[in-house]
């Protein structure tokens, strides 16, 4: 069974996040593009052939593997953005060796969809690495051709430019963003593409007033029980406080995870104490609930 079929809910051996140090050891520092040897570009396109050749031998028909055999595009959609979030959170962890894998796990992905498209005679995935390949050469001229670039914006606005003459079917800046990301991430998208033609708050300063008038408008909603109103301007919250992360840089969703986290933790510390003193949490009152509470957000202060 290939290992998209692992629980998402595995846990890892402490030892793992210890590991992150290591990648600053001398022996790890390489500079820029150190890597990209003749040699090393051979050996991982042995290693990609190696993979596509265990993908085609797994899906068999007759006698490969029962569970490969089975997958269709459908069953193995979910695992597709499973193993990303894993890669993500080994990115997180620092743990260089385990982000190693967890990449692995998400270009198995790419290949099992690619070997099943195959099988149906939809493409291949030569088909695949070739689409990426040319417009990664077209979208560079900067590299690849004549033209010239002062900075990453323009780079940013050249591919954007590109990109249109390439999709004639969409026709607004915000076109090609997906719908079924999460609502959150969908919300960063929509900001950055509509920025990138010049929609955009000029002073993050502007954005915090956003904010302020965002807030207002929802407590009025709240007053007067309107729901319908209070879900309006619960989202224009949402959304304006979405422009902060993005003019700072920082992916909403990574950094309502962090709180979840820090949240989660405080809250289970708060259970296990009281727990501990032979009480239960519905027969506290939230004053000594917030007693524990706020003595470990103290401490995560200090």
């Amino acid at each position: 069974m290939s290992s998209s079929s692992k629980s998402a809910s595995r846990v890892r051996p402490p030892a793992a996040k210890k590991a992150a140090p290591r990648k600053k050891s001398p022996a790890k520092k390489k500079g820029p593009g150190t890597k990209a040897t003749p040699a090393a570009l051979r050996k991982g396109a042995e290693q990609m052939a190696r993979l596509l050749q265990i993908m085609a031998r797994l899906r068999r028909p007759g006698d490969g593997c029962p569970w490969d055999l089975e997958q269709t595009l459908d069953t193995i959609k979910p695992h597709l953005i499973e193993e990303a979030y894993e890669a993500l959170d080994a990115m997180e962890s620092g743990n260089r060796e385990h982000l190693a894998e967890e990449l692995g796990d998400l270009l198995l992905q790419i290949v099992f969809q690619s070997q099943i498209a195959a099988q149906e005679g939809s493409f291949t995935f030569a088909d695949v690495a070739k689409g990426i390949c040319d417009k990664l050469i077209r979208r560079h001229p900067h590299i690849y051709g004549e033209t010239k670039v002062a900075d990453s914006k323009e780079v940013l606005r050249n591919w954007d430019a590109i990109k249109k003459t390439e999709k004639h079917a969409r026709v607004s800046a915000l076109d090609g963003v997906p719908k079924h990301v999460p609502p959150l991430h969908r919300a960063y998208q929509l900001q950055k593409r509509a920025a990138r033609v010049g929609f955009d708050w000029s002073d993050i300063r502007d954005v915090y007033a956003k904010l302020d008038e965002e807030v207002i408008e929802l407590k009025e909603a709240v007053a007067r029980k309107d729901r319908k109103h209070v879900v309006e301007e619960l989202g224009d919250v949402l959304f304006s406080v979405v422009n902060i992360a993005r003019f700072m840089k920082v992916d909403p969703a990574y950094a309502l995870e962090i709180t979840n986290a820090k949240f989660s933790r405080r809250f289970r510390v708060v259970e296990s104490e009281i727990v501990a003193s032979g009480r239960r949490m519905k027969d506290c009152t939230l004053a000594q609930m917030d007693e524990i509470w706020n003595r470990l957000r103290a401490e995560d202060k200090r």
